[in-house]
């Protein structure tokens, strides 16, 4: 047999180390889908909805470190990766989708299920080419994952099903295809001798630190030991820099806590290394502004800076440490490791054991699983308050990893993410923390866990509303509309579907079931009955939020609704 544009293709992915691919099968797919059973190589993974498959294709190579597939059949198929898409692309994570699309001669006619994916796919991905001729072969699959690997981000390749089926050129697939290189960035000496100078004259240097700097830890500790500095850290820069950490005083932003915020806010020198932080309100207004980022691009976009660096984090500090000058002064560090401690306290009494008190409090659930989980365990979480617990409660020690949209900011993404990173994974403990909301929107895919027998444990954070919209309304002062969820029992739908269901509506009852369901050997659903009314702060309060409850509050007096001000308090204050 003749190989055929599919065979190229399915040979590139080999030689690229790509092991399996993410999608369902499509008419528009047949010839590729052929290759992949000839080759017996690659597995397919076969997922209930194609935005499940680039989600889980972005958890797979966050987790691997190298290139992730996922695929769509033509039309509606390929349009369903790009929710998923458009998360990898600003996680910044390695992924081909191979986006199938209608016979070649039928192109501008109207056909069934046409549409432009090569208009359609520019704005989630670097790389995105059709391919229309077999001497485009296998160059275009080559020039495609070298992007995505050496960028860390997407691309896509767009292939007629009549094209892939034609026979192949004479053009080999190479055996290598894709070149992983490290080069060392860092700025020249002449910048960094500006940049020591403005870290020596600082008084008070606070480090806000985020993903990028995940291969700097030993290089970060050692900055603070000579600069008496408190390190803040992004949701992203939290698993690879808070364990075992003497410097860290927790997380900013909307999901942190005061201890982060204070020590930002009272800094004369904040130096930002590795994060592209989105909130302009928590940034210092009197104090110089320093950033490093190995993207140029990123500098300044945020807050206007005194001083701004473009190199990798890890080899930036290497080279910045001759030009430093020993701190002896201790008191902003000190007094900002007083107010984490205080803080962490206070946090941990919102997730303490309240014997009958029903709803559960989410905190305590969060904490129990972190308790409980293994040291290699893989989280996963929803958008909206699944985020904020994960941000309080869990400790990302040992080889821990937390997964999730922090950029993106999508719904429904922990179980996709959670299906990726055990296929990925195959031995490691795989927890997603689902918002009820969340689960619902994809709710197919419990069928991919006991299809494929992934042991994945969904926790189910279960308060029947679209908990983290409401307290955006509260804020702002509206009443909660359109944000109550009609849940059925999850554990009752995933005995339906032969999966194990726990269902827990008391929290003398939680230990018991989430020890059941880590010791089970598949995957299990825990539906927890958790508060409704549970307030997620952020760590600043400004005049208007705290004028939009009072408003907030009024309405619900005026609308007869005053019975939510009692749940409320009865919830938050009489703990």
């Amino acid at each position: 047999m003749k190989k055929t544009i599919a065979d190229a293709v399915v040979d590139s992915l080999i030689n690229a180390g790509v092991k399996r691919i993410y999608g369902i099968v499509g008419d528009s797919l047949n010839a590729v889908l052929d290759s992949v059973r000839r080759s017996g190589k690659i597995e397919w993974i076969h997922v209930r909805h194609e935005e499940v498959a680039a989600f889980a294709a972005g958890a797979d190579a966050e987790l691997e470190g190298s290139i992730a597939v996922c695929a769509g059949s033509s039309g509606p198929g390929n349009l369903h990766l790009i929710n998923g898409l458009y998360d990898c692309y600003r996680n910044r994570v390695p992924v081909l989708a191979l986006a199938a699309h209608i016979p070649s001669d039928e192109i501008g006619s109207g056909y069934f299920q046409e549409t432009h994916p090569e208009q359609i796919f520019q704005e989630c991905s670097e790389f995105c080419e059709v391919i229309m001729t077999k001497k485009q072969m296998p160059r275009t699959i080559s020039m495609a994952i070298q992007t995505a690997v050496a960028n860390s981000t997407v691309s896509v390749v767009i292939l007629p099903g009549d094209i892939a089926a034609l026979e192949a050129g004479e053009d080999e697939v190479p055996d290598q295809i894709l070149y992983s290189t490290k080069p060392v960035i860092h700025p020249s000496e002449e910048e960094l001798m500006a940049l020591a100078g403005y870290l020596n004259a600082g008084k008070k240097v606070t480090l806000l630190c985020g993903a990028g700097a995940k291969d700097a830890r030993e290089e970060l500790m050692e900055l603070c030991s000579i600069l008496k500095s408190p390190m803040v850290t992004a949701l992203r820069g939290k698993e690879y820099l808070e364990d075992n950490n003497p410097y860290f005083v927790g997380l900013t932003g909307l999901l942190g806590y005061s201890s982060g915020y204070k020590a930002v806010m009272d800094c004369d020198v904040l130096f930002m290394l590795g994060t592209d932080f989105p909130y302009r309100q928590f940034y210092p207004e009197n104090a110089a502004i320093l950033q490093v980022d190995i993207e140029a691009s990123h500098l300044g976009r945020r807050t206007p800076l005194t001083y701004g660096l473009c190199g990798t984090v890890k080899d930036t500090l290497q080279k910045l440490k001759p030009y430093l000058t020993i701190k002896e002064d201790t008191k902003h560090l000190e007094k900002s490791v007083e107010h984490y401690v205080k803080d962490r306290k206070e946090l941990d009494g919102y997730a303490e054991f309240k014997p009958g008190h029903t709803p559960i409090h989410p905190q305590y659930v969060t904490r129990l699983i972190n308790e409980m989980a293994s040291d290699d365990a893989i989280f996963t979480c929803d958008v909206g308050t699944p985020t904020v617990w994960a941000a309080r409660y869990l400790e990302l020690h040992g080889e821990r990893r937390l997964l999730g949209s922090f950029i993106h900011g999508t719904m429904a993404n922990a179980l996709p993410q959670a299906i990726g990173a055990q296929v990925a994974a195959p031995g490691r403990q795989v927890i997603s923390l689902s918002g009820d909301g969340g689960l619902s929107m994809l709710l197919g895919d419990l069928l991919t866990l006991k299809q494929h027998q992934l042991p994945i444990k969904v926790i189910v954070y279960n308060n029947d509303a679209l908990g983290f919209v409401e307290l955006e309304m509260k804020a702002a002062g509206y009443l909660e509309t359109g944000t109550n969820l009609s849940n059925p029992n999850f554990a009752a739908v995933a005995n339906g579907l032969g999966i194990e269901g726990i269902r827990v509506d008391k929290p003398e009852d939680l230990p018991a079931a989430l020890e059941r369901a880590f010791m089970h050997n598949g995957p299990v659903i825990v539906d927890v009955a958790v508060n409704r009314q549970e307030l997620s702060m952020p760590p600043k309060i400004s005049f208007e939020q705290a004028q939009g409850f009072t408003i907030w509050a009024a309405k619900a007096l005026l609308n007869g609704e005053g019975n939510k001000i009692i749940d409320l308090a009865k919830s938050n204050l009489l703990r």
